[in-house]
């Protein structure tokens, strides 16, 4: 059965063709301009046949997930080396003292949360196949770029060239993911990437340890050698980016035409008022996007996670140090892995249950409580093997809510121009936390970081109560809309302002 035939049959099925005021139509018909692919009511008006669907669906998954995930594992790692590099004598031959180290850390925040939202507008407007592998290309060139920094002011300088240029990354690859995949599907593909951020400091800490075992590379010697080589890799998978990444399902010439009508069907029959998957930008649903609520609560449990999440980043080989102070800097490289190979695997846990229930706040329930533990352990013991321990539910806790923020404010949106802006807006308040992180392990608190601990502590504590009230929101507000006269509401409206409304259409239901 091809994938045309199998939504023909299932088109069979229904009583008639005919769904409230609108005609039943193939995979095709919908996949057009023009068409809108649910009722007023936001059901659909087409069926998949789920044996054609999951098959469309492996095909798409083995094209496009290993190169967004390579590309993101080496945007997390060019971008959290430094915490490496700082282990191998950075600080030293930079001539950086007191906070000097954390200020540099801020620099690149300030760029990533400035360009946040413009590049993921931009990410759009000139089509993440080209923009995704182009950022890349530039990050890796400043991560060869710091290899050759003598001072603060050059590290700082490229250091805020390497946030503007890895604004887009996650928020980009996240609105890409969300032109080919169903809601339900999309927390898990975005967890196949994310999970490139813990794998990072695993897959860091093991080639920084490669790396420094090596006496020189070129000119270059210690900490050089880990942004050089780290950055020529970089590039390289930029190329590979321009070619394998296709804007669109439209534009995939790994797809049949049957199978590009599916693509856009299925993903268009789970947007209410719809007629083309991917509108243009207008100011309405851009602020549609930025200023939905759940977007704005997800913004902010993400900026808590964040500074859970970036801390660890730059502070990981910094607070092994400090459990095993005896240990060679290899050791203490390799130390930073297993608690980033167990994160990523929860990681991957959390998110297929996500997919399998299409239920996202159920981990927001689970996940801080772990984070939670891991951080009264630190602050509680100062025995090495207690606070190892605690790394480790640290990491199981805190790097799910990459993938589960940005498919919650994605699912809870309509239009493609506001998934882009709720996405990016997500990431940039997210990075807040990230700024905060840079500040949260200072060194006069070194060596047990009570404030920074007990900072983290703190937000996985806030982070467990936002869900609360969100969840509680959103059955409140659900339970409303089901009394609203949808009809009566959108009599008088023409279609361009009944697609504006996005989350404010009256039969618009917010997904948990």
């Amino acid at each position: 059965m091809d994938s045309e035939s199998g939504m023909h049959s299932a088109d069979e099925k229904l009583d008639s063709h005919q769904k409230g005021s609108y005609h039943v139509t193939t995979a095709h018909e919908v996949a057009e301009r023009g068409h809108v692919a649910t009722d007023r009511y936001g059901q659909s008006l087409i069926q998949f046949d789920p044996k054609v669907e999951a098959r469309l669906r492996l095909k798409i998954d083995f094209y496009i997930i290993p190169t967004v995930s390579l590309l993101y594992l080496f945007c997390f790692i060019d971008r959290s080396n430094i915490g490496n590099a700082k282990l191998a004598g950075l600080e030293e031959d930079l001539g950086l003292t007191g906070n000097d180290y954390n200020a540099v850390l801020s620099v690149f925040y300030i760029s990533y949360i400035i360009f946040e939202i413009p590049s993921t507008m931009a990410c759009k407007w000139f089509g993440p196949g080209w923009y995704i592998p182009a950022l890349t290309l530039c990050f890796g060139i400043c991560s060869v770029g710091t290899a050759f920094a003598n001072n603060i002011q050059a590290i700082s300088g490229i250091r805020f060239l390497l946030g503007m240029f890895e604004a887009a990354m996650m928020p980009g690859t996240a609105y890409y993911l969300s032109r080919w995949y169903r809601r339900s599907e999309l927390t898990f593909r975005l967890s196949l990437y994310i999970i490139m951020a813990p794998l990072a400091g695993a897959f860091g800490g093991l080639l920084a340890s490669g790396i420094l075992s090596l006496n020189n590379f070129g000119s270059l010697h210690t900490w050089r050698m880990l942004f050089a080589i780290e950055g020529i890799i970089t590039c390289s998978l930029s190329v590979i980016g321009f070619f394998t990444l296709t804007d669109r399902p439209e534009t995939a010439w790994w797809l049949s035409q049957e199978e590009k009508d599916l693509a856009i069907a299925r993903v268009k029959s789970e947007r209410i008022a719809t007629t083309e998957v991917l509108d243009s930008i207008d100011v309405p649903k851009v602020l549609r996007g930025i200023f939905n609520p759940v977007t704005l609560a997800n913004s902010f449990i993400f900026l808590l996670d964040n500074i859970t999440v970036q801390g660890l980043a730059f502070f990981a080989p910094t607070i092994v140090k400090t459990i095993y102070p005896k240990n060679s800097v290899i050791s203490q490289q390799l130390h930073t892995v297993p608690p980033y190979v167990v994160g990523a695997f929860c990681t991957l846990v959390f998110c297929f249950l996500s997919w399998r229930f299409d239920h996202r706040l159920f981990a927001y329930f689970i996940t801080p409580p772990l984070t939670m533990a891991g951080y009264v352990m630190f602050l509680a013991s100062t025995e090495p093997h207690v606070r190892y321990g605690a790394t480790f539910l640290i990491t199981s806790g805190a790097f799910a809510f990459g993938a589960l923020c940005n498919a919650h404010v994605s699912a809870n949106v309509v239009s493609d121009t506001a998934r882009s802006a709720a996405i990016g807006t997500n990431v940039m308040l997210g990075n807040i936390g990230g700024l905060v992180a840079t500040w949260s392990f200072l060194p006069f608190d070194t060596p047990n970081y009570h404030i920074g601990n007990g900072l983290n502590l703190a937000a996985a504590a806030t982070t467990l109560l936002i869900a609360v009230v969100l969840y509680l929101w959103i059955k409140r507000d659900n339970r409303q809309r089901e009394k609203r006269d949808v009809e009566g509401e959108l009599a008088q409206l023409t279609e361009k302002e009944i697609q504006d409304l996005d989350w404010k259409h009256p039969a618009f239901k917010w997904r948990f």
